[in-house]
């Protein structure tokens, strides 16, 4: 019982550091840059408008939820949350570092914490069984819709994270335009988005890519090749957002 105390104190404790570094990391700011200045520096496309970062404010708020909920005394030896472990509190480190080396603009070690945080968020979807697990609605609501909606924009972010390094290195792009390659990494994020649709029909998952690609086509309505592939693929990831939701309704009738 010991150890689960100290998981949930850890939990609460890791997000509430979280939120704080990542508040002040704009009102000091940190190394006297904001976070959305840096990145405006590189010429990338896949990058969208200023309004669509605001999701951060809701996945903070979820994720409160979560440290909440799961810092119940109830939920103290709930092995649903069991399963998460301390991953949780390790996502929250890797948020934090990448935030610190993204402000000192040590920018080839921000894609190694990037894609540390993505790994643990993917390492706790799969475990809670997010899309393939039948739980309560408050397990839905404070676990799972939290999660979901954390990892669909980091999904997003790992792929700006890596289009905005590769322009800081200066690369070629093998002789490929950037506008191509934004076009290429949005058939890619809505590849990846339909895979997860299809297989989970994760809903909550599927509006934060839709929500992303949607600001994408907005920041960029100067460039209509990328603007129009931009909201190509907002569309096809909205389609597959009903046929995934269809279809995990069709399964949970079969099994039910």
């Amino acid at each position: 019982m010991k150890k689960d105390i100290l998981r949930q104190v850890v939990n609460v404790l890791a997000v509430l550091v979280t939120i704080a570094i990542n508040g002040l990391a704009n009102t000091l700011p940190l190394n006297g840059l904001n976070t959305g200045e840096i990145s405006d520096r590189f010429k990338v496309y896949f990058v969208p408008a200023g309004y669509v970062f605001s999701i951060w404010g809701l996945i903070y708020l979820a994720l409160i939820g979560f440290a909440i909920y799961q810092a119940l005394p109830a939920q103290r030896e709930n092995p649903h949350l069991r399963r998460i472990g301390y991953l949780f509190a390790l996502s929250c480190v890797a948020n934090v570092v990448w935030l610190f080396l993204w402000h000192y603009e040590v920018f080839p070690l921000t894609i190694v914490a990037m894609l540390a945080l993505l790994a643990l968020l993917i390492a706790i979807y799969l475990r809670l069984g997010i899309g393939r697990t039948r739980v309560s609605a408050a397990v839905t609501w404070l676990v799972h819709v939290p999660f979901s909606i954390y990892l669909g924009w980091i999904t997003v972010a790992t792929i700006a994270n890596a289009t905005s390094l590769l322009d800081y290195l200066n690369w070629s792009g093998w002789g490929i335009s950037p506008e191509a390659w934004a076009v290429i990494m949005l058939v890619v994020g809505a590849g990846v988005a339909s895979v997860v649709s299809l297989t989970r029909g994760d809903i909550a998952y599927m509006l934060v890519i839709v929500w992303a690609f949607a600001g994408i086509a907005v920041k960029h309505t100067a460039t209509p090749l990328v603007a129009s592939a931009a909201w190509a693929m907002t569309a096809v990831v909205a389609v597959m957002l009903v046929v995934g939701a269809l279809l995990s309704r069709r399964r949970r009738a079969v099994t039910a």
